[in-house]
């Protein structure tokens, strides 16, 4: 299949690498990138733990001036994708939850020490679950600062336009609901309905098939368990 990724980098390459290992053609056209400047101020002075939601939450703290410190501390990851990336930016002590942040609540609730110290949110911009509050609710100390902003694209790049429209994408994959609502919208925009409703959308959840529904695709596959190792499994069948 011609398989259309539209994850920011870097995590599009390395999901592209993982396509083409399948025997796909991969063609690169983000509708989100990730923007770290302007971000608040991480305050780690006595916090028991952080908690990434995203990779992106991680990465962002492995750009401070305090990163040494910070992997010292407990880090409550949700998934495997976000757990992953903090071991390979040094992270040492990872608890790898679920891979929703409302389920990522109990891990965290069942580890931490509610009379510790402050738990770190390392917060995006817009957060689709109000995880912070449901902690406070239960009696802990959370910081959220918010240490990256996920701005979405406003057009598709002039080359990337004629492979929509001469049907030379076959499949396209769709990891959050943001990109799921940019898709749809600049879909719209470019009058590509039709063409968008003949290939295959790949959704990691069923909350993001949802947001198709404007466009009423054929074809819309939802994995068993919301990760890029189900999303991968379904591509290779």
């Amino acid at each position: 299949m011609r398989i259309w990724v539209t994850r920011p980098e870097p995590d599009a390459t390395s999901l592209k690498a993982r396509l083409m290992a399948q025997g796909h053609e991969v063609i690169i056209e983000p509708l989100m990138w990730i923007d770290f400047n302007d971000a608040d101020p991480i305050e780690l002075d006595g916090a028991q733990a952080l908690i990434a939601t995203s990779r992106n939450g991680v990465r962002a703290v492995a750009k401070t001036e305090d990163v040494a410190f910070a992997r010292r501390l407990p880090l409550y990851a949700v998934g495997p994708g976000t757990a992953a990336a903090a071991k390979a930016l040094g992270f040492s002590s990872i608890i790898e939850g679920p891979a929703n942040s409302a389920d990522l609540v109990h891990t965290i609730a069942a580890h931490a020490d509610i009379n510790g110290g402050p738990l770190v949110h390392l917060a995006g911009a817009s957060v689709a679950h109000d995880l912070a509050g449901e902690l406070r609710h239960l009696g802990f100390v959370v910081f959220q600062p918010i240490v990256y902003t996920a701005r979405t694209a406003n057009h598709l790049a002039n080359k990337f336009l004629p492979k929509l429209v001469m049907g030379e994408i076959d499949a396209v994959i769709l990891l959050s609901a943001k990109t799921a609502d940019t898709y749809v919208g600049l879909v719209n925009a470019h009058q590509l309905v039709r063409s968008a409703r003949k290939i295959r959308h790949y959704c990691l959840s069923q909350a993001i098939a949802d947001r198709l529904e404007p466009l009423q695709p054929n074809v819309i596959k939802v994995p068993d368990r919301p990760n890029i190792k189900e999303i991968l499994a379904l591509t290779a069948e």
